[in-house]
């Protein structure tokens, strides 16, 4: 069974904008076949500012020599309680901090504020570490994720 990702967006803000609906399949690198595995979905209660391994890519099996896909989906839904407080974000990064903060191969790519959602398209390839998530104050931040993969 396949799995799709769909995206509808509506605005009235430019009158010769029609709108966009956009629906994708997840597969594998290269290919026409479903990917078959996933993280299922999770929650991650964040309340420091301290820099934390959202996803573990080499726990997926995705960062390997060969190229294999991955999608992230991430999404800021505030407390977690119902509570969502578009003034605070959490950074999104791809790669590893290293040592002493190191950043060599670190790449913070977006800030989900509350309410915010994103979804990555990822190969082994492209992902040299970790995704890393970084709350901009020490209030609780809940971030839901899921990844599909090919082991």
């Amino acid at each position: 069974m396949a799995t799709t990702a769909t995206v509808t967006i509506a605005s009235d803000i430019y009158s010769g904008f029609s709108g966009i609906s956009k629906t994708m399949t997840l597969t594998k690198a290269g290919t026409l076949n479903d990917i078959e595995e996933t993280t299922g979905f999770s929650r991650r209660r964040i309340a420091s500012t301290d820099q934390i391994d959202l996803v573990v890519m080499a726990d997926l099996q995705v960062e390997t020599a060969d190229s294999k896909a991955a999608k992230v989906y991430i999404k800021n839904i505030g407390d977690g309680k119902g509570n969502i407080d578009k003034s605070v974000f959490v950074a999104i990064g791809l790669g590893t901090i290293g040592s002493a903060g190191t950043t060599a191969d670190y790449q913070e790519i977006s800030n989900l504020y509350g309410g915010d959602w994103m979804m990555i398209p990822l190969t082994g390839i492209d992902a040299t570490g970790d995704i890393q998530a970084k709350a901009e104050t020490d209030d609780l931040v809940v971030l839901e994720y899921v990844v599909f993969f090919e082991a």
